[in-house]
């Protein structure tokens, strides 16, 4: 005969663009299980196929954490921290999909980026800005006004997200390679990343869908490597997305009025893994010429840990400190 399982307190899930943790809480702190799949998001997979892999994903930790998966709910308190939740109105479909699963007693939608700001931050509130596939920036005020950009891409101004720096990086390769612009190791690096011998085999191998788009993204670390080796069209590049990143830090700063506090602007996301000082001096400089009691803060963990960390902040249990530290032991924060 199964066990009986204690319920755990959350169900935390940060999911990406391009990929999804899942992970089962206790209101204790302690990781009862952790899963990852691929991307939820409605804008990338629709909304009932995405609705349907997180279930999938909910399921697999259940019994990960000796679960009767098919007794719902799951847990007391989901939290699910998402791409693609930009407006209210994502915010509500995604909640009159979600609810319906009953995965646990209370549901409560964020867009992904909070995962990021909670992960990198003690507090309850500060700025993030998260650059992976795409780019968002959100924030929370002491008070606890919450604010985010769109985040649709390029329809509403954005860029430095993988795929924007990674058509940055092929356009420097093809216009270096034909004379419209300077020369550059990217002309080499961009097109042998994906198997061709020039910028142009490349292109042409996007343009009949041999490749796809989405796998631009992946030349961003390519990018930060020429820089690093020196390459000026490389560093322009770089210096651009770390302009980028501090104008969305300053503008959401100014936005909840915090230009006078010591607040904490979060950097999360794949673009923010790599190590690339002069990237990450730049952005400084930039937000602290506004900001001057800002501090940086970069994030290494899986930002599911801020989605369980904000579920801990709903709790507000007794023991809450205890059970954060604990937590952010588990993963190595």
């Amino acid at each position: 005969s199964e066990v009986k399982v204690a319920r755990p307190a959350i169900l935390a899930v940060d999911g990406g663009n391009s990929k999804t943790d899942l992970a089962l809480v206790s209101a204790g702190g302690e990781l009862r299980a952790l899963v990852h799949g691929p991307t939820v998001s409605h804008q990338q997979v629709g909304m009932q196929a995405g609705v349907a892999r997180l279930e999938e994903l909910a399921v697999r930790a259940a019994r990960d954490a000796r679960l009767d998966s098919s007794s719902r709910p799951l847990a007391d308190l989901a939290v699910l921290c998402l791409a693609g939740a930009d407006f209210p109105s994502d915010v509500r479909a995604l909640a009159g999909t979600v609810r319906p699963l009953k995965l646990a007693r209370e549901v409560v939608i964020r867009n992904d980026g909070f995962a990021g700001l909670r992960t990198g931050t003690n507090r309850a509130w500060g700025v993030a800005v998260i650059a992976g596939s795409g780019i968002n920036c959100v924030g929370i005020a002491p008070d606890g006004r919450m604010a985010s950009f769109p985040a649709v891409g390029d329809v509403a101004g954005d860029w430095g997200g993988g795929e924007g720096v990674g058509k940055e990086a092929l356009a420097a390769a093809i216009r270096g390679r034909d004379g419209r612009g300077a020369h550059s190791r990217l002309e080499e690096l961009v097109p042998r990343h994906f198997g061709y011998r020039r910028p142009i085999n490349l292109t042409y191998a996007l343009y009949r869908g041999r490749v796809p788009d989405s796998r631009l993204r992946e030349l961003a670390p390519l990018l930060f490597d020429a820089a690093g080796y020196g390459d000026p069209v490389a560093r322009a590049i770089v210096d651009r997305l770390a302009d980028e990143v501090a104008g969305m830090a300053i503008a959401m700063i100014r936005r909840l009025r915090l230009v006078r506090l010591d607040v904490d602007v979060v950097l999360a996301g794949g673009i923010m893994r790599n190590r690339d000082r002069p990237f990450y001096e730049r952005i400084e400089r930039a937000v602290r010429n506004t900001a001057r009691r800002a501090t940086i803060r970069r994030v290494a963990q899986r930002p599911v840990l801020g989605a369980a960390l904000l579920g801990l902040d709903r709790l507000a249990g007794e023991n809450h400190d205890a059970a954060e530290t604990r937590l952010r032991a588990v993963f190595g924060a």
